[in-house]
């Protein structure tokens, strides 16, 4: 598996081969609306690719890359000195990336943030501040390689900076939508939605329902990944096929407590069900 640039809480690495079951044989292009570090785009290595993301954190990185990727990896290494891997440093670099309205100098600052904070966590405060706190790793490591083959990755694809929703309107015959959406909260305390900013309500739930069966009408396939809880249940009802997993969850910081939790991917095809792998054909 390529590893992409950005660390990211929940990134989907692992489960690529489920997800890569579920690509139709005749897919020209995958449309990701809820790209974060781009681990199931750049793993799945389709001709053609959608990448987007509400998050313009996110997409200055990627558009930095496609634009510029000599200055703008030499100018994110330039951050990776021994120097700023302190407290201090780390937080002075947070504050300058909270008050900065350059989006070049944002985008080199959140490749050293995502990387020097804690656990790949991707988290704002209510007034848009990026408040994830400092990793307290010994050495942490520039990822050189994977800016090489993400820059590969991103020859082969389109980025925009979106809401989901008119991402996935234009998805049709011939593409594969996956969505990795801020997760249903397993309890009212245990809610992950923070990284979007405005958050994603479960209101935003039902819209990304309704925006993928609008896609398998038109012919696409679309999945989507969520926790595995009656509410979810009831949310994917009318799903063409849910597919129950055990993922294991790596927040914690004590590895004692990092354990599996149930999670689902939520399958969306068009009536033609022959299109899809045999992978679908079982209802969780």
């Amino acid at each position: 598996m390529l590893r992409p640039i950005l660390k990211w809480a929940g990134a989907k690495t692992k489960l690529v081969p489920q997800i890569r079951a579920l690509v139709p044989a005749d897919t020209r292009r995958l449309v990701e609306p809820f790209v974060g570090s781009g681990a199931v785009a750049l793993n799945l290595a389709l001709k053609e690719n959608l990448i987007a993301d509400a998050n313009p954190d996110v997409i200055a990185v990627y558009d930095a890359l496609a634009h510029d990727p000599i200055r703008f990896v030499r100018d994110c290494q330039a951050l990776f000195i021994p120097g700023h891997n302190s407290r201090g440093a780390f937080e002075h670099l947070r504050k300058e990336f909270n008050l900065s309205h350059d989006r070049y100098r944002r985008a080199c600052l959140f490749v050293y943030l995502n990387r020097h904070g804690y656990n790949g966590l991707c988290r704002y405060n209510q007034k848009g501040g990026f408040n994830v706190p400092f990793g307290r790793y010994t050495t942490p490591r520039f990822p050189g390689c994977e800016f090489a083959a993400f820059r590969q990755f991103l020859r082969h694809a389109e980025i925009r900076c979106a809401d989901f929703r008119p991402i996935i309107a234009g998805a049709g015959r011939g593409d594969f939508v996956y969505c990795d959406p801020p997760y249903s909260p397993l309890s009212k305390t245990a809610n992950f939605t923070g990284y979007a900013r405005a958050g994603f309500s479960h209101r935003d739930q039902i819209d990304l329902v309704d925006a993928c069966c609008a896609a398998a009408a038109r012919g696409a396939v679309a999945v989507i990944s969520n926790h595995d809880t009656p509410v979810t249940r009831q949310l994917y009802s009318a799903a063409t096929n849910l597919i129950p997993l055990q993922v294991s969850r790596l927040i914690s910081c004590d590895v004692a407590n990092r354990t599996k939790v149930s999670e689902l991917l939520v399958v969306y095809a068009p009536e033609s069900e022959g299109q899809l792998n045999h992978a679908t054909t079982r209802k969780g």
